[in-house]
């Protein structure tokens, strides 16, 4: 299993794309900082950068690779080698690439400008979401044989996720805003690994206030230690769900 992460691991670095992501990422996250006055305002800005280009990175180069590493998935399956280690080695070789690009890039100016506990918070929920869509990727790509229509379902989850959920979730405000649906609201984000991840920065920031009473209701829930502790099981599960549906697809599948 050693052997097949750390084959993965050379040719993502012999692609190159994982390095031209992290030299983007860092001089994004750099300029950020440069350019804003207060640190908290350019972790907000970070935020939003993170909250895109991570899981659409993740989604899209791990289909990707996937889609193109057909050949080298059917050599292993021919060996004397469990496809389940198979699929996690993939899996943990995909993973640690873009986390570790993620931590290059985002985690060093993140912990030298901000205050500790904001930016470790920053740093954790953005490899969670490296992990996550990494493992959706994985889902989307086990799907279908076809490259293109499984490339297309990675983007639209991507779309879904970042862009639809929260028109969905404004749609249902403005429809039943005379209604107390604060408490309804709280379950509704964890839909959304993007939409928690981003409550838990904002609270972290104290900046709940800017979400008004809704804010003060996710504050009550996710600002205690067990709504901490809770919002990273949730996330956690993000991570482990569809990956183990992908599993077993993988495991049954005739390639």
């Amino acid at each position: 299993m050693k052997k097949i992460v750390f084959l993965v691991l050379i040719d993502i670095v012999k692609n190159r794309i994982v390095v031209a992501y992290t030299l983007i990422l860092a001089i994004l996250s750099w300029g950020v900082f440069m350019l804003e006055d207060s640190s908290n305002k350019g972790l907000l800005t970070l935020l939003n950068v993170v909250l895109l280009v991570v899981p659409l990175m993740s989604l899209l180069f791990s289909t990707i690779y996937l889609y193109n590493s057909v050949e080298f998935i059917e050599l292993l399956v021919s060996q004397p080698v469990k496809r389940k280690s198979i699929w996690l080695s993939l899996y943990g070789g995909l993973a640690i690439s873009l986390t570790g690009a993620f931590l290059l890039a985002v985690g060093l100016p993140v912990f030298l400008f901000c205050e500790f506990n904001a930016a470790g918070i920053l740093v954790i929920t953005g490899c969670l979401i490296t992990l996550i869509f990494t493992s959706i990727a994985f889902l989307s790509a086990i799907s279908s044989r076809d490259k293109a229509k499984g490339i297309g379902i990675a983007i639209m989850l991507w779309l879904y996720f970042a862009l639809l959920f929260d028109g969905l979730v404004l749609f249902l405000l403005f429809q039943f805003g005379e209604y107390p649906i604060e408490k309804p609201m709280v379950l509704l984000s964890i839909l959304s690994p993007l939409d928690l991840s981003r409550i838990l920065n904002l609270l972290q920031m104290d900046s709940s206030a800017l979400m008004g009473y809704t804010g003060a209701i996710f504050k009550n829930y996710f600002g205690t230690a067990i709504g901490m502790v809770v919002a990273f099981m949730v996330l956690a599960a993000w991570t482990i769900i569809p990956l183990f549906i992908s599993l077993k697809i993988f495991n049954k599948k005739d390639l």
